[in-house]
């Protein structure tokens, strides 16, 4: 059995809206009482993809007071930008609010730009993630750490308010690296990745590598859980919902270019700045076929069930189900009714934390 979970990372067109996060919230709502999982909601800086999301800690805040029972998540905290007090902090206060629901997956970093919230951490950020996510911890447990006062004098502090959680469920982002993946088990720590920038047979090497680490770290107790962001979207018939999705699922895959790149041994190029015009859509028709029809929850019910069946021979745990990819607000929300049939036919159910560490 499958966990189900909504994953939110929109390509903002950067223009006024309304009810922007409209989506956001009715989708949380829905998926709190639906039985789905978790929600998750992403760190994104300084650019229109994902620009919506720019501290999940105060998305997560609002999804909190309007659910009472679905898991909340950072799907990511990009660890090196921030004081890990801050990250404590922040999230104790999410956790309160939502009574004891939060998760928090960290992630290095991959844009420079980013990085102008903290420069210096850019060259060392994987080493700067895993001190943060194991401070982070410790704060979590109510110990104190050592800082420097404005004065420049040593003091010790700790985070407050108490968390509701003994220990914070964390999860290491991973686009395809299989260090990171071993790294995650070695911590003890779940892992969030997704099918953009690896095939499924290097994900599967990956998580088995992944699972043989987290099982030696927890000396057999635990053998890790494994997150899988993929974009979903599901109706009655495979045909229409292909050309529904085809204009927003290109754009978006067309904005997140390099990611596609990346994971095309054969293209050769370094970036989408290097390639004419027709390769770009050349590119990009290509991925979106590849995309629907082997990878994406997106076409009827029936078809997403043998995907999520791939996933769990692979080792999935768990399906973030990335919605916000660029389809009307109202299209979405009716569409997640197509999705409950999915998580009752394949899901667990529960809303309890299997992917729980201790650090």
């Amino acid at each position: 059995m499958m966990d189900f979970s909504l994953f939110y990372f929109a390509n903002d067109s950067g223009t006024a809206e309304g009810d922007r996060y409209r989506l956001l919230l009715d989708g949380a709502r829905f998926a709190d009482e639906h039985g789905f999982h978790a929600v998750w909601t992403p760190e994104r800086h300084f650019h229109q993809f994902g620009g919506t999301y720019p501290n999940p800690s105060v998305t997560s805040a609002a999804i909190a007071a309007a659910t009472s029972r679905v898991r909340i998540r950072a799907g990511s905290v990009v660890a090196p930008l921030h004081h890990p007090l801050r990250i404590a902090e922040e999230w104790s206060v999410v956790d309160n609010i939502s009574r004891g629901r939060v998760g928090v997956s960290f992630a290095s970093g991959w844009h420079a730009t980013d990085f102008a919230l903290n420069p210096s951490a850019y060259a060392d950020r994987r080493t700067e993630m895993y001190q943060r996510v194991e401070q982070v911890r410790a704060l979590w447990r109510g110990e104190s750490v050592d800082v420097v006062d404005g004065l420049g004098n040593p003091a010790k502090v700790r985070s407050f308010p108490p968390p509701v959680q003994d220990e914070l469920p964390v999860w290491i982002t991973s686009v395809g690296d299989v260090e990171t993946f071993r790294s995650a088990g070695r911590i003890r720590a779940g892992l969030l990745t997704h099918l953009l920038g690896q095939s499924p047979e290097q994900m599967a090497e990956n998580i088995a590598e992944y699972r043989k680490a987290a099982a030696e770290a927890s000396q057999g107790e635990w053998s890790g859980h494994v997150v899988v962001m993929v974009h979903t979207f599901l109706g009655e018939d495979n045909e229409v919902v292909r050309e529904l999705v085809r204009p927003s699922l290109s754009a978006y895959m067309r904005s997140s270019l390099r990611l596609i790149l990346s994971s095309d041994a054969g293209s050769g190029a370094e970036g989408p700045e290097s390639l004419d015009p027709d390769e770009v859509d050349f590119l990009v028709e290509r991925a979106f076929e590849h995309y629907y029809d082997n990878i994406g929850l997106l076409g009827s019910v029936d078809k997403a069930k043998e995907v999520v069946a791939r996933l769990e021979e692979l080792g999935v745990d768990e399906v973030a189900c990335l919605i916000d990819f660029g389809l009307p607000a109202d299209e979405v929300l009716s569409g997640l009714t197509h999705l409950k049939r999915l998580n009752d036919a394949c899901g667990t159910g529960e809303a309890g934390d299997t992917g729980r560490q201790t650090g």
